[in-house]
């Protein structure tokens, strides 16, 4: 299975993520974990919260719309693999997170960033997880 590396999209990318990161740690003092904040919408009892998490989660999603403003074509996506595998790998991620307490996002950015010892385990194991499974998805034909 041959894949395409985009270092220069890659490093733009991070470099977005990580600004965005640190905005938000410096004007709301938040951390930047996708995954409570996409949880938290889900929690509507703080209005003002609501709304953050809501314009965090709208803006990731325009993403795509402003690359087409910018461009004229939206981002091409390949999908290797089928809608339920993608829905079940997005579940088996979801209660990682919950094991984990949280996602790459915020334990992989903000909590090294941070020099969180509990973030740099955390990462080193989603690392090992998305490696092995990789490996076995390529390599045995899972």
């Amino acid at each position: 299975m041959e894949t395409d590396f985009t270092p220069w999209a890659s490093l733009l990318g991070g470099a977005l993520i990580g600004t965005a990161a640190v905005a938000l740690m410096a004007l709301h003092g938040r951390i930047l974990g996708a995954t409570g904040i996409l949880g938290g919408l889900f929690r509507p009892d703080d209005p003002p919260d609501w709304r953050l998490r809501a314009a965090l989660i709208l803006g990731m999603a325009a993403a795509p719309l402003l690359v087409l403003l910018a461009t004229g074509a939206l981002p091409q996506m390949d999908q290797p693999v089928s809608a339920g595998t993608v829905a079940l790998g997005g579940l088996i991620v979801g209660v990682g997170v919950s094991y984990g307490g949280g996602c790459t996002s915020g334990h992989g950015v903000c909590g090294i960033g941070r020099f969180s010892r509990r973030s740099v385990v955390a990462t080193a194991t989603f690392m090992a997880s998305a490696i092995l499974t990789v490996f076995v998805i390529r390599h045995l034909g899972a």
